[in-house]
């Protein structure tokens, strides 16, 4: 059964920083595109960070380039998610997701994913 795991989520100061895990089960994850999302109350789910799984490949969303930096350790089976100079608009429900279908593009799109882990809150707050 494909499962995947999130866990590194909290509360921190702004400019503080946090290391998102999202770790798999079931399945090697260097044949799957992962994508990171986050959603917060009454938003649709956005697309933050994904690495593609032919290359290693990894893209990010313009309000959080430069601060978070997606990677891969395929001898964890594990993504990160390393979220640096953290403000308050990045507090969120944080998910990351896997594609196989698509496991050859970098896609941010939600609906590309077919699993999905049971997210991780981020609180960024003084």
């Amino acid at each position: 059964q494909l499962q995947l795991v999130e866990s590194g989520g909290g509360l921190v100061q702004p400019g503080g920083s946090l290391r998102l895990s999202c770790a798999a089960s079931g399945f090697t994850l260097d044949y799957y595109t992962i994508g990171w999302f986050r959603q917060t109350p009454g938003k649709e789910r956005e697309g933050v960070s994904c690495i593609r799984g032919t290359d290693g490949s990894t893209y990010h969303a313009e309000s959080v380039k430069d601060r978070f930096t997606i990677s891969r350790d395929n001898a964890k089976n594990t993504v990160y998610l390393q979220m640096n100079n953290l403000k308050p608009d990045d507090t969120a429900v944080y998910y990351c997701a896997a594609t196989g279908a698509h496991w050859h593009i970098a896609t941010m799109l939600e609906g590309d994913y077919d699993y999905w882990g049971q997210g991780t809150q981020v609180t960024v707050s003084s």
